[in-house]
């Protein structure tokens, strides 16, 4: 009688991790179910909690091995919103007609869970020449500010390394297979503060009223071509997303207007470019409507690629056999902990198909967890050969 211990189930592990209510920053007892489960497969773990964060490290295999595969995840999940508005407990993972139902269903404890099944199981059947590293965190829908940099940071401090990663967030936007990431778009915000000089409408020559400036600045910046796309990436866009006043009155001029603008950007800008383009603007603008413009920026994250190659020939490869389809390689959608990990070392993404993540009812259909772990599973089996 053989003495390898039973596959770990993947969906039994994702009805597990959507039980504990790890809504960001709170770990809920997501990643000390996947501490136990690891721990007891071989792996050795290391909690890297930074600011109130939890993150788990978690290597099989010799620190610093040549061939060192990595994935990594969250456990982290958004907030549930309505919780009247669900059919079902958003933390009971209740199963109806093969779907499971819960809040982390999709994005991302299926992919944890199918991942950390797939390494476990693999260890034990055929331990490979190398290494295997789980990078979790639980600060990823949050600031990500301590969640994977955090366990990036203990890593370089601790001689640890990855050969490669995959990041298991959700990819495919309509079924199963259809598309796998090689990089992302950048993403920053800019919030702009006009500031004139109050007074009555009736009498604007005594006022420097903000809203014509806000106005202007807002039409150049959101009128304005970025880019017309690249080999790999989409157009750049900008999007004006608030302008605010909160001016009750209709007989008072405001003292000063707000506005918001988000871009997503690709490999031709950077933050820092884009942020002096955006300033020089204000300032145009300022000189002609004799106003002040105040700038804060944020840069979320750079563009980056992982060029076609090993890696994702890798990937592609595993998901077609799995699948029978042949995903695209895509570097569409909003950020991920990629952005982190590029730094790093080559990085890619495939994860489930993503419709309901973030959604009231949340779900998976079950039959695709196991897909999932498949899929990973082969993956590793591939590297490793």
């Amino acid at each position: 009688m053989s003495n390898v211990p039973a596959p770990v189930d993947p969906a039994a592990l994702t009805a597990d991790l959507i039980r504990c209510p790890s809504v960001t920053p709170s770990e809920g007892g997501a990643l000390l179910l996947l501490q136990d489960l690891l721990e007891g497969a071989g792996f050795s773990c290391t909690r890297v909690d930074r600011g109130g964060v939890a993150n788990l490290f978690a290597r099989w295999g010799e620190k610093g091995a040549d061939r060192t595969f990595s994935f990594n995840g969250h456990t982290d999940v958004v907030p549930v919103g309505d919780e009247a508005a669900w059919t079902v407990d958003p933390f009971g993972a209740e199963i109806k007609d093969g779907i499971m139902y819960g809040r982390g269903a999709t994005d991302m404890k299926s992919g944890v869970a199918a991942f950390a099944a797939a390494a476990v199981d693999f260890i034990r059947q055929t331990p490979p020449e190398g290494a295997i590293v789980l990078a979790i965190t639980g600060d990823e829908e949050g600031d990500a500010v301590d969640g994977t940099v955090a366990l990036l940071d203990w890593m370089q401090t601790q001689g640890e390394r990855m050969s490669v990663c995959l990041v298991g967030e959700p990819t495919c936007p309509n079924d199963m297979g259809d598309m796998m990431k090689i990089g992302r778009r950048g993403s920053m915000t800019a919030w702009f503060t006009v500031a004139g000089v109050q007074g009555h409408s009736a009498y604007p020559h005594r006022a420097k009223n903000p809203l014509p400036a806000i106005a202007r600045l807002m039409d150049r910046l959101s009128s304005h071509t970025l880019d017309e796309g690249t080999d790999h990436f989409d157009a750049s866009t900008l999007a004006v997303v608030t302008i605010d006043t909160g001016n009750p009155a209709t007989n008072v001029i405001p003292a000063q207007s707000k506005a918001t603008v988000n871009i997503r950007f690709n490999d031709t800008h950077t933050g820092a470019a884009l942020t002096d383009w955006l300033r020089a603007e204000a300032d145009k603008v300022a000189g002609e409507f004799g106003v002040s413009v105040d700038m804060d920026v944020k840069v979320s994250g750079e563009s980056f690629l992982t060029p076609p190659g090993d890696l994702s020939d890798l990937v592609a490869a595993a998901v077609e056999a799995e699948t029978g389809l042949v995903p695209e390689l895509s570097t569409s959608g909003g950020t991920s902990d990629a952005r982190f990990v590029k730094d790093h070392c080559p990085v890619v993404e495939f994860g489930l198909v993503g419709k309901t993540m973030h959604k009231v009812d949340e779900n998976v259909p079950v039959d695709q967890i196991y897909q999932l772990k498949a899929i990973y599973a082969r993956i590793l089996r591939d590297y490793f050969a």
